[in-house]
């Protein structure tokens, strides 16, 4: 891959943690602040940025994620470590559009990034970090699709892989995984245990843990997705992000990029999107929370749902999650496993995207918001599939 250089590679000063501020550098590595036990959010000197570059410079690059380099956190081209991830399509959903009275309803289909999900975008960022610092060899807790995608990572890198999956997840995603070379444990429990077990292994044999949030850069690679509509939309932001919310890196990360691009000038004004979240009622502890407006999540006991990406306890980033969607005015909708099945047939029917499920949960959530009148029919609203339905066969089978 040949990628344009400008005379800076990327603009990253530092990384301060996003509870207490506490300052870190990027040259070294890091994980989460240990007084805070919270996220590290990753800094750029975004004045000089503004000086040196115009938003279109980013359109006259080789298409793909890592033409937004300066905006990202590898110092030096040779450690990019890219399978083509980026640039997803945003389809407009005329049909869809049509039975909901909702005349500028787009959906980003992130299932056409390498190994069929989001994951591509911020393992990728993570691995060439990671490559970039000397690490060589990183371990991973995961219910799908971040497996998948850490694996096929660390084998562009030649990293030493290791997984720890849930013995439910997806046979696709176990299979990929083994084949890329990883070394696969099977457990027993959620992704909590997965992590449990992860976070261990790493203190004990030196392994670097890319769980989310645990490391500074995945959400760097999520964040693309906001510049992505941005661009696409001529920099005017849309009205509603209805995004399906797991550990959250990609709600987090286009709150952040939004930021920036504020911060940048680049925007054709300063409103941004309500932002939704969006999960399952077999584990919502996002929905939870906000409801009745705490700052963070209580650990949701007994979790289940057909959509494994949605099944997660507690994210480690619950409050930058919760900080989003009040910030932007947002809301959070808990849907059923029998509504995404029914949006999942949906949105195959009527648009020909056979979706993960949960990317047919924003389908389901927009049944819920239209019903409150939480949404106008005006609005430019934009869904997100987070990844392939060819992947959850074996699991859409077991329910049915």
């Amino acid at each position: 891959m040949s990628i344009r250089s400008s005379r800076v590679y990327s603009y990253i000063t530092n990384l301060t943690c996003a509870d207490c501020g506490r300052i870190f550098s990027a040259s070294e590595v890091n994980t989460y602040c240990p007084d805070c036990q919270a996220p590290l959010m990753t800094n750029y000197d975004l004045q000089s940025l503004r000086q040196n570059l115009r938003r279109e410079d980013f359109t006259k690059r080789h298409w793909g994620m890592w033409r937004w380099h300066e905006l990202l956190p590898v110092q030096s081209p040779a450690n990019c470590v890219t399978l083509g991830e980026g640039d997803t399509p945003l389809l407009y959903l005329p049909r869809l559009g049509e039975k909901y009275g909702l005349p500028h309803l787009f959906i980003k289909d992130e299932s056409t990034n390498p190994t069929g999900s989001f994951k591509a975008r911020g393992i990728a960022v993570a691995i060439s970090k990671a490559k970039e610092l000397d690490v060589r060899k990183v371990i991973i807790p995961t219910v799908g699709n971040a497996g998948g995608a850490m694996a096929a990572y660390a084998a562009r890198a030649g990293l030493k892989a290791h997984i720890i999956m849930s013995k439910d997840t997806p046979i696709a995603n176990i299979e990929e995984s083994r084949m890329a070379g990883a070394e696969v444990n099977l457990v027993d429990g959620l992704i909590s245990e997965a992590a449990g077990i992860a976070g261990e292994k790493a203190r004990a044999e030196g392994w670097f843990d890319l769980s989310t949030f645990k490391e500074p850069y995945r959400v760097e690679g999520k964040k693309i997705i906001g510049y992505e509509l941005a661009q696409f939309f001529s920099w005017v932001l849309p009205d509603v992000i209805v995004y399906p919310t797991g550990g959250g890196t990609g709600l987090v990360g286009m709150w952040k990029a939004f930021a920036e691009m504020d911060a940048l000038g680049w925007l054709e004004n300063s409103r941004r999107p309500r932002m939704v979240a969006v999960q399952s009622d077999g584990c919502a502890p996002v929905v939870k929370a906000f409801e009745i407006g705490e700052a963070f999540c209580d650990f949701w006991l007994n979790a289940r749902t057909i959509a494994t990406g949605l099944r997660v306890p507690k994210s480690f980033a619950d409050h930058l999650i919760l900080r989003a969607l009040n910030e932007s005015n947002g809301t959070a909708v808990a849907v059923s496993d029998e509504s995404i099945l029914a949006a999942q047939h949906q949105l195959a029917e009527t648009e020909g995207i056979f979706a993960a499920p949960e990317g047919a949960a924003t389908i389901a959530a927009l049944d819920q918001l239209i019903q409150q009148k939480w949404i106008r029919p005006n609005e430019t609203i934009v869904l997100f599939n987070t990844g392939s339905g060819l992947k959850y066969l074996n699991a859409s089978i077991r329910t049915t």
